[in-house]
């Protein structure tokens, strides 16, 4: 029995198996990236659906809490980020201004503020082990959900199994971008004014019954 042992083992040891979840969430936001300045090649294998993986629902169910907990490590640093923006130079790096800007005391504040920051990026790259998924995360993911506590992705089961061992698959993707809008059905009316005939108007004349003779 495994009262109290949480998770799913997926087959692999544990190394293998923490190596497979960091993939899951790094290919996952890596779905986000910019495809504009890419070669031919890339834009091949770029997804045709942004924030959006396909993979069997046992995988999906387990990589969901460790993406969830990545984009709340990132939303927590947004307000650090907006401080440290307010105290940031915008002078070219090793100039004059950027030099008098580095030994101010308003370097210092900036360095202060940005710690929380920093040390967010690295619990995150900790966590992912990919740099680009992380800049991801922190310049995409995280100002969208910015004012959302939690419930980041959602797990759509497929109807279609997998070829070859048959696997139930499923989606694994984020909210708010690919939402499925539900359309009211709209209730007929029967009224005079808007069918522009009235249901219940005399027959036509033409179409009367002739009189017997």
């Amino acid at each position: 029995m495994r009262h109290r042992r949480r998770g799913r083992k997926l087959g692999r040891k544990p190394n293998h198996q923490r190596a497979l979840l960091r993939n899951l969430a790094s290919a996952l936001l890596l779905t986000e990236r910019d495809m504009t300045f890419a070669d031919d090649d890339e834009k091949k294998r770029a997804p045709k659906v942004k924030g959006r993986i396909i993979t069997t629902i046992q995988k999906a169910k387990e990589v969901r809490p460790l993406v969830e907990r990545c984009i709340t490590i990132a939303r927590n640093s947004l307000a650090h980020q907006d401080e440290a923006e307010k105290l940031a130079t915008d002078a070219d790096r090793h100039s004059d201004e950027w030099r008098s800007w580095r030994e101010s005391s308003q370097w210092r504040e900036w360095a202060q503020a940005m710690a929380p920051v920093v040390n967010a990026r690295r619990r995150a790259l900790r966590l992912l082990g990919n740099k680009e998924a992380v800049q991801i995360l922190f310049d995409e993911i995280a100002p969208r959900f910015a004012d959302r506590d939690g419930g980041y992705t959602r797990v759509l089961r497929l109807p279609k199994p997998r070829l070859g061992d048959a696997g139930t698959r499923a989606i694994l993707e984020f909210v708010g971008t690919n939402d499925r809008v539900r359309k009211k059905a709209v209730r007929p009316s029967f009224d005079a004014d808007e069918s522009g005939a009235d249901r219940h108007a005399a027959v036509p004349a033409a179409a009367e019954a002739t009189p017997a003779e």
